[in-house]
């Protein structure tokens, strides 16, 4: 039963990014710290912060458009890690396991985007006025 967004697997799994994230982080540079190391904490925040709003808004396509958010954030999030690697701030290795986190991530917020439309859907259909050709 879902009681609150900590109850949402898609936020469960976006955290466990963000934590991945913050240990990371602890190896930079430390002339990466208002660069790169401040970007990397916003876009991974964003992602669970954005899941968490859109859920607390009570309404499906609110819902979807702050779980839109979240997957730029997370691709965002993505793309400074490619950097990191890029500036040979991470290896090879820890950026695929930081990608195979992503697509996990990637996959649970599509899916549960596309459950949202569809209750969103299911819920539109249902507060349809009947018309004189759906009476007959």
């Amino acid at each position: 039963m879902i009681n609150n967004f900590e109850d949402l697997d898609v936020w469960k799994e976006c955290r466990n990014l963000r934590k991945q994230v913050s240990v990371v982080l602890k190896s930079f540079p430390s002339e990466e710290k208002y660069r790169m190391i401040d970007q990397l904490i916003r876009a991974s925040r964003s992602i669970t912060a954005n899941i968490a709003e859109g859920h607390g808004r009570f309404h499906y396509q609110e819902n979807i458009q702050f779980c839109r958010q979240a997957r730029g954030s997370l691709s965002e999030t993505l793309d400074h890690f490619i950097c990191a690697f890029d500036e040979k701030y991470i290896t090879k290795d820890q950026l695929i396991i930081f990608r195979d986190q992503y697509n996990l991530c990637l996959k649970i917020l599509n899916g549960y985007i596309a459950y949202l439309q569809k209750m969103k859907l299911i819920e539109s259909t249902k507060s349809k006025p009947l018309t004189p050709s759906t009476t007959t």
